[in-house]
C-alpha cells in the first residue's frame, strides 16, 4: 500500500472488492432464489466481526507504517490476539481454560517480550 494513500480509503476499496467476490461466491453456493433466506439468518455477530477485522487490518497498516517489520508485527499481533481470545472465551462463553493454555499464554508472553527486545 503506498505510504501517501489514506489507509481507510485503501481498506474501503479492499473490502469493496472482497464484498463483490464474496457476493458472487455466496450466490453461486446458495443459488439466487435462496439469497434472502440465507441473509435473514445472519445476526449481530457479523457486525462485531466486521468491526474486529477492520480494527486488526488498520492496526497492521499503522504498525507497518510505523516501521515494524512484517514478520515481527504479525507475530506480536497474533500472540496478543490469541491471548485476548482465550480471555474472551473464558469470560463471555464460559469456556474452560486448561493448565496447558495457561502455560501457553506464559510462553507467548515471554516470546512477546523477547521478540520486542
Amino acid at each position: 500500500m503506498p505510504s501517501d494513500v489514506n489507509p481507510f480509503g485503501a481498506l474501503m476499496v479492499t473490502y469493496f472488492v472482497a464484498a463483490i467476490i464474496s457476493a458472487i461466491v455466496f450466490m453461486y453456493m446458495v443459488g439466487p432464489s435462496n439469497v434472502l433466506f440465507e441473509i435473514s439468518k445472519i445476526n449481530w455477530t457479523s457486525i462485531i466481526l466486521a468491526i474486529a477485522v477492520v480494527g486488526l487490518e488498520i492496526g497492521y497498516v499503522f504498525v507497518y507504517r510505523a516501521g515494524w517489520s512484517v514478520s515481527t508485527a504479525s507475530v506480536v499481533a497474533n500472540i496478543g490476539l490469541a491471548c485476548v481470545l482465550i480471555g474472551v472465551g473464558y469470560l463471555l462463553y464460559k469456556e474452560n481454560v486448561s493448565l496447558n493454555q495457561i502455560v501457553g499464554i506464559i510462553v507467548c508472553m515471554v516470546g512477546w517480550v523477547l521478540i520486542n527486545i
